[in-house]
């Protein structure tokens, strides 16, 4: 991926609205469901792996 520079004499000033105490505690409740729903991911792929050696060792004693 290549740099994207400014052209000359252009400032591009990039000023967002300060986030209200509900949009904050939004923000919080989605990244703490989106990590749950990770970790629960992970656990199941990490079993299926497990489950597919232990097959596999079953298989081919």
């Amino acid at each position: 991926m290549g740099l994207i520079r400014e052209p000359a004499g252009v400032d591009f000033i990039i000023q967002s609205p300060s986030l209200t105490d509900i949009e904050r505690k939004e923000i919080s409740e989605f990244i703490r469901i989106r990590k749950l729903q990770n970790k629960t991911k992970l656990k199941q792929k990490s079993s299926k792996k497990r489950m597919s050696h232990n097959m596999k060792e079953m298989l081919n004693p």
